[in-house]
Order: C-alpha cells, then sequence, then structure tokens
C-alpha cells in the first residue's frame, strides 16, 4: 500500500468537496439549521404531550382556568387544550387522531369521548378520571420517591442520535453514490490505469467522507452545545474515538455497496434498505426496551446500534473507553471485514 497514492486521492476528494459550493455550503449550514430547530422545539420545557378538546366554546380565547372542569386536570402539566364550537367538530377531530380526548364544557356529571384505537386517548381518559377524585385518595396508597443523582435530560439522549443519523445517511450516500458516479462517468476506468490499487483507492475514499464526518459532528455539537449546555458525564475525547471508528464502519458499509454496479438508482435501493431499519431499530428516538428479544438481539449487530450504546454510556454515565470496549471493537471488526471485501469484490468499470 503506496501512501503517497493514497494522499493524492484522499486530498483530490477534499479538493472536489470543498470546490462544490453548494454542496460545502450545504453542509457547512445544516449543523446550524439543526441547532435552530432545536432551539425552537424545546425552548419550551412544558412540552405538550396530549391534545384535548373542549366543546362548546365560541371564543379561542378563553382562559383555561375559567373551564368547568375538574382542576386537577386544568392544572395537569403537558396537556394541551383545543375549543371547538360544537361537538359535532370536535368528533371529527378525535376521529382523525387530532385530538386524543374530547370533553364538554358543562358541570358534573362530565362527558367525554376517546378513541379505543389511540394510546393517548387511553392515558388522557385515565389522567381526567382521577383528578375528578376529591382531595388525594391515591396518597394513601401510593408514595413518590425521587431518582437520587443526577437526571438525564430527554434532549441529552436524543441528540447523539440525531447525529449518529445524519453520520449515517452522510456515510452511506455520500460514498455510495459518488463511486457509482465515477464508475458511471468513466473516471475510475482512467484510475484503472494508474498504479493506483483499489484498496488504496477506497481506503483514501473512506478517510476523506471520516474527516468531512468527524467536521460536520463537531460543528453540530458546539453549536448545540452552546444552546442546550448540555451535561457530559464523560471525556469528549472519548466521545470522539467513539464517532470516529462508527463513521468508519458506516463509511465501509457504503464502500461495500459501491463496489459495484454502474445504476445510481439500483444504490439508493440497497442503501434505503440499509439504513432505514438502523435508523428504527438502533434507538435513535426511542428505546427498545420492552421490544421482542429477537429484535433487541437484531438491533445488537446493527454498527448504529453500537456506536450510539458507546456514546450514551460516555455522555449520561461517565463510562471510559475501557467500558465501551466491546462496541469499539465490534465497530473495528466490523469496519476491517467490510473494507476487505469491497476491495475484493471492486471493479474499475462494471
Amino acid at each position: 500500500m503506496n501512501l503517497k497514492r493514497m494522499w493524492a486521492v484522499f486530498v483530490a476528494r477534499n479538493y472536489e468537496y470543498f470546490r462544490d459550493r453548494a454542496a460545502f455550503g450545504w453542509n457547512f449550514l445544516f449543523p446550524f439549521l439543526i441547532v435552530a430547530g432545536f432551539a425552537i422545539v424545546f425552548s419550551n420545557d412544558n412540552q405538550a404531550q396530549f391534545k384535548v378538546g373542549v366543546f362548546p366554546l365560541s371564543s379561542p380565547e378563553t382562559a383555561i382556568q375559567d373551564l368547568e372542569l375538574p382542576q386537577g386536570f386544568k392544572e395537569t402539566k403537558y396537556l394541551d387544550f383545543v375549543f371547538f364550537s360544537d361537538r359535532d367538530q370536535g368528533l371529527d377531530r378525535l376521529k382523525h387522531h387530532k385530538i386524543d380526548m374530547l370533553v364538554e364544557n358543562a358541570s358534573p356529571p362530565w362527558r367525554y369521548w376517546i378513541s379505543d384505537a389511540s394510546p393517548k386517548g387511553y392515558v388522557a381518559e385515565k389522567i381526567f378520571r382521577e383528578s375528578a377524585l376529591p382531595g388525594d385518595p391515591l396518597a394513601k396508597i401510593m408514595k413518590k420517591e425521587k431518582i437520587h443523582g443526577t437526571q438525564i435530560r430527554y434532549i441529552d439522549w436524543l441528540f447523539p442520535g440525531i447525529l449518529a443519523m445524519n453520520m449515517m445517511f452522510s456515510a452511506l450516500y455520500g460514498v455510495g453514490f459518488v463511486i457509482v458516479r465515477y464508475r458511471k462517468n468513466g473516471v475510475l476506468k482512467r484510475l484503472k490505469a494508474t498504479p493506483l490499487t483499489a484498496l488504496e483507492y477506497l481506503t483514501a475514499q473512506m478517510l476523506s467522507r471520516v474527516f468531512l464526518l468527524l467536521f460536520t459532528v463537531g460543528m453540530v455539537w458546539i453549536g448545540c452545545d452552546l444552546t442546550f449546555s448540555f451535561n457530559t458525564q464523560g471525556s469528549l475525547g472519548d466521545v470522539a474515538v467513539v464517532f470516529a471508528m462508527g463513521s468508519i464502519a458506516l463509511v465501509s458499509i457504503g464502500l461495500l455497496v459501491a463496489s459495484r454496479g454502474t445504476s445510481e438508482e439500483f444504490a439508493n435501493g440497497v442503501i434505503n434498505f440499509i439504513s432505514w431499519p438502523m435508523m428504527f431499530l438502533s434507538e435513535v428516538w426511542f428505546s427498545l426496551e420492552g421490544a421482542p428479544e429477537w429484535v433487541q438481539s437484531l438491533a445488537g449487530f446493527l454498527p448504529l446500534t453500537r456506536m450510539l450504546s458507546g456514546v450514551r454510556r460516555i455522555i449520561n454515565d461517565g463510562a471510559g473507553l475501557a467500558d465501551v470496549m466491546p462496541d469499539l471493537l465490534f465497530l473495528g471488526v466490523l469496519s476491517l471485514g467490510c473494507l476487505t471485501l469491497a476491495a475484493t469484490f471492486f471493479s474499475w468499470t462494471e
């Protein structure tokens, strides 16, 4: 393996990327758009989880405290009250799952409607019925305990998943499409006449994409940290190592997909087949706790799952590299295997 040839391809690929002003500008601006989006979404700590329709109310400016509903229900957090002028209008919204519950604004006994097909409606009903009880009868049979230690905010748990998801799509599409397009346009055919080997070319492409991924992640992290002040328990250096290993693994998969073929449509289909299951099974948006055991076992073999597991343990639990070594070894073996297969089956022309 000739390092000078690899360096030449690495530099050329980076020049191509940075000289494309549209692509570079978008990738430079995109992190700040993510920061702005998070700032808007999470600017209010009292994020409504359930929408409750109330009728009959002619004015949308009616104060919540003026409603003839149980006081405890009106004071419950995470409820968003939506006002309707008549029952039929509210029932139409309820049937189409635009609200989770419909309540009549009247004196007791209160009438309410929910959809049996709505899980949120079931929970909203429980909240409504419990709030209508006089006093606090549950205090006699239940006792609330507090979590000791530093509590993890939802955004602290979610943000690594957002970063990992962006890295996954950039790694797979950024490498897969580029190489397939090169092959289709005859660029790889010209490189075949040079002393450059397939392994050198693929390794240089991988290093270039990993460099760009880590640059983007760093920009997003700095911007969001300035906005939300993340509570990082572990070392940021350890986080960078896990992100680097994860990006290498994801790029290696993209190289394997692009090792053959001249059809960008086929490459797009294969990448979608790989990326979408990873996005849903790797706990990017939600935890898999309670899912069937075979689903959790399958998720453990996905590189995005391993990368997220390591990053979250470092950020939220203060783990070190030794604690996440099984995840790093998995990512390393996967990267080596995919890169070897990609170099073995790589074709310059077909």
